[in-house]
């Protein structure tokens, strides 16, 4: 079973397969990250980790036990007084098998042990039909339209995390 790994210096060329792998199957359902994401990942890597260790983000990926490859990422962005916005990305052939749902409820795990959050915020693209099921399962409630990456529409979520919230 795949397991969720904090992000770290040395999963950055596996994440940037991740990308490369899945750039296509994510550009049908979110605006692409376009060519210089892909040409510049080493120091956008290092400046992850460096919100990481200042505590405004919290990244995490999706790891296969037996391979070592990047299945997901899952990632709390803009950490502040409790809150924090979910956004994630699964590869395509990791579909289908509940691998996003659970991968969701082991970050709230984090969230209330690790990360002192109470509130997590999400968006997904109106075309993003997956990730919007992934959210509704999760316990995630609609807050009406919102703005994606690229000002594309979509829709805006909100998760209460209770002390018992699975």
């Amino acid at each position: 079973m795949p397991g969720l790994q904090r992000l770290r210096p040395d999963h950055a060329p596996a994440v940037l397969a991740f990308e490369k792998a899945n750039r296509a199957f994510f550009a049908a359902s979110v605006p692409d990250r376009g060519d210089a994401y892909f040409a510049d990942y080493p120091p956008r890597h290092e400046a992850l980790l460096a919100e990481q260790a200042a505590g405004i983000c919290h990244f995490h990926v999706l790891v296969a036990e037996d391979t070592g490859e990047v299945l997901g990422r899952f990632n709390l962005m803009d950490v502040s007084a409790g809150t924090a916005e979910l956004g994630f990305r699964l590869a395509e052939k990791a579909t289908g098998r509940g691998l996003a749902t659970t991968a969701v409820h082991d970050l709230f795990a984090l969230c209330r042990t690790t990360y002192g959050l109470t509130v997590l915020r999400a968006r997904a693209a109106s075309r993003n039909a997956a990730s919007r099921a992934v959210l509704r399962r999760t316990g995630f409630v609609e807050t009406g339209e919102a703005v994606v990456p690229a000002g594309e529409r979509g829709v805006g979520f909100v998760r209460v995390l209770g002390a018992g919230s699975a």
